[in-house]
């Protein structure tokens, strides 16, 4: 279905040249008799191209992406509608090496965005028009118009990160057009959504506009009884200036999700499953349990809300100096409580060993989850065009003033469930005890940074450039906590008295990044890179800990990683089509491994990934797009404990290879057909002594399909099968083996799309 473009000026490339045209036709008397005084001017226009992007969003990437020695992912809004993606992690599925792989650590399960990028965790990476965004909730997309995945290090760019990279989605903004879209979409799953885009030219000469984009969603998953996803929400943007030296814009995005989460299936029956008690061996044989299966309770919920406050200035001094300062408060909140499970020798009840019927799954899990995090800062940038010494300069230079802050709470009366049928679960069984009151368990954790970056691109010549930045951040941690004692944690204490805890942390952190480029042609070239990230202690989650083995001890040095890349870019078929292919290592060093001789814990652990990466995206012609992208990844542990089930010296949650393809064609002017399939390699999981649980996931092919069909000009029809072979498959698996997420099985959705 069509959709509102984004357009970074008020007007495109082919609006200039029909400008230019209709001026020169105005002139043309004068231009006959002056014809043999003036040169010959010729005025060319460059139209959209729907799934290439020429820049990564961020102010801090000055070139445009071919001159850029970074592997980035850009995902356009044309890619997102024609697959019907509504969250990040749908979008996500659009370059490889990243999704939503672990499921959770025991009993805790993930929600929201647990997104894994070449072997870690990203999820704290996440950013919102190049500022972080934190919580652990399911963004959707409905307000966003592309989505940079940059693969390394981040440190340079963002400070503190994950050491494989990091996400930036940008908001849809207002912009001088009057335009309305509506669309309505219904499926498989009990699917029900409709959004709203509507943008307004409030005053053509102040240059002010407003856009309103709206949301609102009732849905149900296909293939997962009970787990439903509820969600409204509203985003308005008003601008002033635009096409002026100074623009002003202020926007504000409000999110409420009303969920029921979903907390897994035993994979009893998986391959590799084997009976986790010798006295029963006949459970290695048990069939598999129904995908669609819900183990929880009618009690569990999970309920979000967002809001975002942002404020942007942007002020020209001249045609080569820019003033960009963004100003954000944010603030989200998620509380839900999850029934979840541990299938193991315990907790798995067989009264009958050949009456399958009379099993049973102890659902003694019971996960309460109350958090709210609260984000104010500043970014001030610089950005600079200057020839100094007959040399060009790119320059953009900022400061960042940014306190982050998480808050969460214990509760007791969280209820108990009787055990769950294994085969025929029943959600609407009776719970006794629930009454949720909070019990005095409480952490808090906050940081302050200071930040001072610099990034510059020299251009030597028309062929040779280098890119290169560097950042220093001042930051500052308090943790506060209390937690109740236990016999085994405090004997010395009655059991259940709150125990307070008070840490801090504070330093520097200097990363900083060097790239060399070399232009075989104007719109190609090779480069190779290096760049650095730390993650210093309580950096990814504002937890700090006394435990002798955690990173997030104060006692031990931020984690540090390394990237080394070298790569090629190649804008094709003038400029229609890119193609990139670079390989890379990256190494995390100051892990924290156990010493065996003394038992004590040291940062001597090493981890690395190296991998190769190619992508091809655009238009092959005017008709016809293509998005793809192969990725391969060799993993290990180079000093320290092996960190997987099956004992490879591999990284869990990194498959091998991975491969995504997306294309579609225009047949004529009112019929579009796409397709594409997917490729995930297997997926070995962490260790944590559970006794016959899978080791690892199969690997896996997925196929879709979509066709798009234009009514009137004003009306559009969009059908999206996903999943075109109903293959079964683990799309996520848990640290203990004992839970996984069912891949969606096949599925058909229909939008109807309204423009006026």
């Amino acid at each position: 279905m069509s959709h509102i473009k984004s357009r970074k000026h008020a007007s495109s490339p082919i609006q200039h040249t029909m400008s230019a045209a209709i001026a020169a036709a105005l002139l043309l008397p004068v231009a006959v008799h002056a014809a043999d005084k003036l040169p010959e001017v010729t005025v060319k226009g460059k139209a959209e191209n729907e799934f290439k992007a020429e820049k990564a969003a961020s102010a801090k990437y000055t070139q445009p992406l071919v001159d850029t020695p970074q592997t980035i992912s850009v995902i356009k809004r044309e890619l997102i509608d024609q697959q019907g993606a509504l969250t990040l992690t749908d979008a996500l599925r659009n370059t490889p090496g990243v999704g939503a792989f672990f499921l959770g650590e025991n009993g805790s399960t993930n929600t929201g965005d647990a997104i894994y990028m070449r072997g870690f965790d990203t999820s704290s990476s996440i950013y919102v028009d190049g500022v972080r965004d934190l919580g652990s909730i399911s963004r959707d997309l409905f307000n966003i118009e592309q989505i940079d995945v940059l693969k390394g290090n981040a440190g340079t760019d963002s400070g503190r990160s994950a050491p494989t990279g990091s996400i930036n989605l940008s908001s849809k903004q207002a912009r001088m057009d009057n335009i309305t879209s509506v669309n309505a979409t219904f499926g498989s799953g009990s699917q029900k959504r409709v959004a709203a885009d509507t943008n307004v030219v409030l005053d053509e000469k102040s240059g002010s506009a407003f856009r309103l984009n709206a949301m609102v969603q009732d849905s149900g998953v296909p293939g997962r009884n009970e787990v439903n996803n509820k969600r409204w929400a509203i985003a308005p943007s008003l601008a002033w200036g635009l096409g002026g030296n100074t623009r002003f814009y202020a926007n504000f995005l409000h999110v409420k999700q009303d969920n029921i989460p979903d907390g897994g299936v035993p994979t009893i029956g998986l391959p590799g499953y084997t009976s986790p008690d010798a006295s029963r061996p006949y459970i290695s044989n048990a069939p598999k349990v129904d995908p669609k299966n819900f183990y929880g309770s009618n009690s569990d919920f999970d309920k979000v809300q967002a809001d975002m406050l942002t404020g942007r200035i942007e002020h020209d001094f001249s045609q080569n100096v820019k003033l960009i300062n963004t100003a954000r408060y944010g603030k989200t909140t998620q509380n839900y409580l999850l029934t979840s499970f541990m299938a193991s020798k315990a907790n798995l009840l067989t009264p009958g060993a050949s009456d399958l019927s009379s099993w049973n799954l102890a659902r003694s899990i019971r996960t309460l989850k109350d958090q709210e995090n609260e984000i104010l800062t500043n970014q001030t940038n610089i950005q600079a065009d200057l020839t100094l010494a007959g040399v060009q300069h790119a320059l953009l230079g900022g400061v960042e003033l940014t306190s982050e802050k998480q808050n969460t709470w214990g509760y007791n009366g969280t209820g108990t469930l009787p055990a769950a049928n294994l085969y025929k679960p029943n959600p609407a069984d009776a719970i006794s005890g629930l009454n949720l009151v909070k019990n005095g368990v409480f952490s808090r954790g906050a940081t302050t940074t200071v930040s001072a970056y610099v990034f510059d691109t020299i251009k030597f010549t028309p062929q040779w450039q280098v890119n290169g930045g560097v950042r220093v951040d001042r930051y500052n941690t308090d943790y506060t906590a209390a937690s109740l004692s236990t016999a085994a944690s405090n004997p010395t204490l009655p059991v259940n008295t709150l125990v307070p805890t008070n840490l801090n942390t504070s330093g520097n952190l200097l990363n900083w990044k060097l790239g060399a480029l070399y232009k075989p042609t104007e719109s190609s070239s090779v480069y190779t890179s290096f760049s650095t990230s730390k993650q210093p202690p309580g950096g990814s989650n504002f937890a700090l800990s006394t435990a002798a083995s955690s990173a997030a001890n104060p006692k031990f040095d931020p984690q540090e990683t390394k990237n080394v890349e070298i790569g090629t870019k190649w804008d094709l078929l003038k400029e229609k089509l890119s193609f990139t292919a670079a390989i890379y290592r990256t190494t995390i060093s100051n892990e924290v491994v156990q010493n065996l001789s003394d038992l004590m814990y040291y940062q001597t652990g090493e981890k690395r990934v190296e991998g190769i990466e190619l992508g091809l995206t655009g238009a092959i012609n005017r008709d016809w797009l293509v998005s793809a992208g192969y990725a391969r990844m060799n993993t290990k542990v180079a000093a320290g404990p092996v960190v997987t089930a099956n004992g490879e010296n591999n990284l869990a949650y990194a498959p091998k290879q991975t491969f995504t393809a997306w294309t579609s064609y225009q047949i004529n002017k009112d019929w579009k057909v796409g397709g594409g399939a997917r490729f995930v390699d297997a997926l070995l999981r962490g260790t944590d002594g559970a006794i016959g649980t899978p080791a690892s996931t199969e690997s896996y092919w997925v196929f879709d399909a979509m066709s798009s069909y234009a009514i009137t000009k004003n009306i559009d029809l969009q059908l999206n099968i996903s999943n075109l072979a109903d293959k079964v498959y683990v799309a996520a698996i848990n640290k203990s083996g004992y839970r996984y997420t069912p891949g969606a099985p096949r599925a058909i959705s229909l939008g109807v799309n309204v423009k006026f």
